[in-house]
């Protein structure tokens, strides 16, 4: 896949993604802002903030959440985790339910 292809992916995948998360800004309690290409996602309690961005280098789309980094891989649709097979959006909301204590937040 060429930079501009993965772009067009990754971009649209991120569109997307921002347009489910502003849906369940106010019920999960979150706030979503696109900051120079990534979304960032700041919580209230307890305080956090999840950071997923295109790496364009790397052809993948990175998640910093709960002190960890994921990075997934482009799939069919979209981009999914290899080590668990969740695709971003899935898995976004499984990071969310799991920093809130409670399941919030459903894609």
């Amino acid at each position: 896949m060429d930079e501009q292809e993965f772009r067009r992916r990754a971009d649209a995948a991120l569109e997307a993604l921002k347009a489910a998360l502003l849906a369940a800004e106010e019920e999960a309690g979150i706030e979503v802002e696109e900051q120079a290409g990534a979304l960032h996602i700041s919580f209230e309690e307890p305080p956090a903030k999840f950071v997923i961005s295109p790496n364009a280098a790397a052809r993948q789309v990175w998640i910093s959440a709960l002190s960890t980094s994921f990075k997934l891989d482009p799939a069919e649709e979209g981009f999914v985790l290899a080590k668990t097979g969740e695709e971003l959006k899935a898995l976004v909301a499984r990071l969310i339910n799991q920093q809130l204590g409670e399941e919030k937040v459903r894609f």
